[in-house]
């Protein structure tokens, strides 16, 4: 199976969008096909053994639409699309004024021409230009839908204007007096004024892709034959030394080899923080050399970049559709041809009641104009463009609408704790001093630990070098598996490991501190020189600093909060203490994390997961909302629903939020999309809206569920 996404032009409402999708799916070999509204874009699956995409691309062109093939062709038609939408609006707005004026206040002019003032043919043919010219666009829409026996909006708007003007020209051609040709070219002028804010704040709220695409840099610094050289970022090669100057973008992924640095990372997290680089580290395209100069070697180039995996995600999420849709999408593929037939019955009852012509057309005009479904087609797409967009730039990538209706109910948080809750990786938290100060204790303990490849010997020598302490050479170093380890420096031998293998025994107030220290879930290393104990150092995996924080926000949400961990009972109770957990499950295999998980949804519970995306894969498909920590190289975690670029706690509350804002909106424009149609359309009918009013509130219908939208880049997320 094979995955294609293109651009779509020509859609004007949801019932394009149902019928694009029909008409794709009719080809042989497609699995799945989805059309997106507001991106304008299909992205379908199929067997390319069956069938190749030209053949996809003919199908929408049959239905009258066109295809744009890549993301430059879609953005370039995107623009033109506003410009052009600008243009004819201004051009329909400044014709159709006169006709309005000389209705409005009767005023006439001193000729006349074939029994009829001036103003009247000058309406006329003002309004014919408007309709027939500025507006073809609607005309052109109708006749490619009639020839696959189908409808849309371009249907309703070309129907109802035709008749205004059809009724106007019949009535001056029988010296019927009352005539309504700037009826027509206000409904025209109107829509088409909508489509232009439509067009305009849909590109608002699609803006986020464009940014991102925009951090990128353009050039790149090289190192070639020992020479700088700036060339395009295109022209890199994986493996290629970089140079990155201070104020600088970083061109592309890698590892820093030469120089420290301060990098400013928000577009990657969200947060402001510089971080500081040194060899060895980790290097993201677009990022900001904020100070010093380094040399990077490139290890992700193009389409594996960071950016361009993050870009590729927030694609996909908003041309996936939220279930909350589907109800949309199946209404609009009934809804025009349903209005045709209420507007024509709504024309014959009038005419059956009244017998009058023009009394029995302009209701059905009303009819046709007011209930357009655009405002049901946007209503979903624009809130997840919007709120996806937000995501990205906050570091929380959301990978589709489903994902935002899940993070609605959610009850429970499980947190697996290495590298969730926790760093990952232990570090020095205590050093009880007893035959020295501290300072001897961690240079002695650092110098033999330095030959060891142990996690513990590793934080400990990392202790030293924060504190900036000289460690001194060690020889006939040795090591006794699950013990400890010892050298000797000059003609001191130096012991480190448990307490008791250093066979030195320990006073009550220090074994009370020993049992304190152990009681806080922390390893204690104890450090001799020729026998006599000189300290303790406490090693444990830290708590990460804001997950206390994180904690008590669910829990003020009404959130059940669970820590799953290996380590022992006792061990996890401590952390969980720490952090203020609600529940834990401890001595957890990995394996087991997933039956952990469905265990609380067989108790009723709407479970999310928050792992790091490897061990924890099976948990996050299991749960109902898979939250996957990313660290930058592991960005497209297939197994999460919702992405962290960096794990930090506080971001599975933040994403929570935004979720549920986001899904907040799209509840909330559907509603008013489905009650704007479900009350206008009887206020039509029953003669109480006139075309031009109803004209101008359905464009607007359309314009306020975008703007509804773009509310979500005000809200806070925390």
């Amino acid at each position: 199976m094979k995955t294609t996404t293109f651009g779509i032009g020509g859609m004007h409402c949801a019932s394009c969008v149902v019928r694009n999708e029909r008409n794709l799916k009719k080809v042989a070999g497609v699995k799945s096909a989805t059309v997106n509204f507001a991106t304008k874009t299909a992205t379908v699956e199929y067997d390319e053994h069956q069938c190749h995409e030209e053949q996809l691309h003919e199908a929408v062109k049959k239905g009258g639409y066109t295809v744009m093939k890549d993301h430059h062709e879609h953005a370039a038609a995107s623009k033109q699309e506003v410009t052009s939408a600008k243009k004819k609006a201004i051009i329909a707005l400044v014709l159709a004024a006169p006709p309005v004026i000389l209705s409005m206040f009767s005023i006439k002019m001193p000729w006349e021409l074939f029994g009829y003032n001036l103003s009247v043919w000058e309406s006329a043919l003002l309004s014919t230009i408007v309709i027939l010219i500025v507006g073809f666009e609607f005309h052109k829409g109708m006749i490619m839908q009639l020839r696959h026996f189908s409808a849309n909006m371009d249907t309703l708007i070309s129907l109802g204007t035709l008749a205004a003007l059809g009724y106007s020209y019949w009535a001056l051609a029988s010296g019927v007096e009352e005539v309504y040709f700037e009826t027509g070219a206000v409904i025209a002028a109107l829509i088409l004024l909508g489509r232009y804010f439509e067009a305009r704040s849909r590109g608002q709220a699609s803006e986020a892709i464009q940014k991102l695409l925009e951090l990128g840099a353009k050039t790149a610094r090289v190192i070639r034959k020992g020479k700088e050289v700036e060339i395009p970022i295109e022209e890199v090669a994986l493996g290629d030394i970089l140079l990155v100057k201070p104020g600088e973008k970083i061109p592309v992924d890698g590892k820093v080899t030469k120089g420290a640095a301060s990098v400013d990372e928000s577009m990657l997290t969200g947060e402001s923080m510089p971080v500081g680089k040194k060899p060895g580290d980790d290097m993201f395209g677009a990022t900001i050399n904020v100070s010093g100069a380094v040399y990077m070697k490139a290890t992700k180039i193009g389409h594996d970049t960071v950016l361009a995996q993050i870009v590729k995600m927030v694609e996909e999420a908003q041309t996936k559709k939220a279930p909350i849709q589907r109800l949309a999408d199946k209404i609009s593929g009934i809804f025009v041809p349903v209005v045709i037939v209420i507007a024509l019955t709504t024309a014959g009852i009038w005419y059956y009641i009244t017998g009058d012509i023009a009394k029995s057309i302009i209701p059905g005009v009303a009819v046709m104009v007011i209930a357009c479904p655009c405002a049901l087609g946007l209503a979903t797409p624009t809130a997840i463009m919007v709120g996806t967009g937000i995501g990205a730039k906050n570091g929380i990538l959301i990978k589709s609408g489903e994902s935002l209706e899940k993070s609605k109910k959610i009850d429970v948080v499980v947190f697996d704790k290495t590298g969730t809750l926790t760093e990952g990786k232990p570090r020095v938290t205590d050093v009880v001093a007893i035959g020295g100060n501290e300072k001897e204790v961690i240079q002695y303990a650092a110098a033999v630990e330095r030959l060891s490849e142990h996690p513990l010997a590793q934080a400990i020598v990392r202790a030293a070098k924060e504190r900036q302490i000289s460690l001194k050479e060690a020889k006939k170093f040795e090591s006794i598996a699950g013990k400890g380890v010892s050298g000797r420096i000059g003609k001191d031998l130096i012991v480190v490991g448990n307490v008791r293998f250093i066979g030195t025994p320990l006073s009550a107030s220090h074994n009370k501190e020993l049992a304190r220290l152990e009681g806080e879930a922390k390893t204690v290393i104890a450090v001799a020189r020729n026998k006599k104990l000189l300290g303790l150092v406490a090693i444990a995996d830290t708590l990460k600093e804001d997950a206390r924080e994180a904690i008590q926000r669910l829990k003020e949400q009404k959130v059940q909060t669970v820590m799953i961990t290996g380590d022992n009972q006792k061990t996890a109770e401590a952390i969980g203490k720490q952090v203020g957990i609600d529940s834990i499950f401890a001595q957890v295999l990995p394996q087991d994390k997933a039956h952990k998980v469905k265990e609380l949804q067989e108790k009723g519970l709407k479970v999310a997961f928050v792992g790091d995306g490897i061990n924890d894969s099976p948990a996050l498909v299991q749960s109902d909302l898979g939250i996957a920590i990313g660290t930058g190289t592991d960005i497209a975690i297939e197994a999460g629903s919702i992405v962290l670029v960096k794990g930090h706690p506080l971001k599975v509350v933040e994403a929570l939020n935004l979720s549920r804002i986001t899904f907040r909106t799209i509840k909330q424009n559907l509603f008013w999309a489905f009650f704007y149609n479900v009350a206008a359309i009887p206020l039509a009918a029953l003669g109480l809206l006139s075309p031009m009013i109803a004209a101008g509130v359905m464009a607007f219908s359309s314009v306020s569920v975008v703007g509804n939208s773009l509310r979500i880049k005000r809200k806070k997320l925390m």
